[in-house]
């Protein structure tokens, strides 16, 4: 299961709060089937079907192919000094 680093946690709480929809808001990271790339959005609330990733307050909702891509991964966050945020997946040792 995928596992988020502090910063990214931070970051995602960050995020979220910025668009306070619902108390049940979170990160969604989306995937296609075969798809180099993940798509992430702040939704209101995670869709039939995916998981859940709750770390410190901080909530990940993961499609069904993006849970299958990140499985024993680790989500980490840097922000730049323009406070632009990048993601970044690593393998789990």
């Amino acid at each position: 299961m995928l596992t988020l680093t502090e910063t990214a946690t931070t970051v995602v709480k960050t995020i979220v709060e910025q668009d306070p929809n619902t108390e049940a808001s979170g990160l969604r990271i989306n995937g296609e089937p075969g798809a180099p790339n993940l798509s992430v959005a702040v939704v209101a609330e995670a869709e039939a079907g995916d998981s859940v990733i709750e770390a410190d307050g901080a909530r990940v909702f993961l499609e069904e192919n993006a849970a299958i891509a990140l499985n024993d991964k680790t989500l980490d966050a840097q922000v730049g000094e323009d406070g632009a945020v990048n993601f970044a997946i690593v393998d789990n040792a």
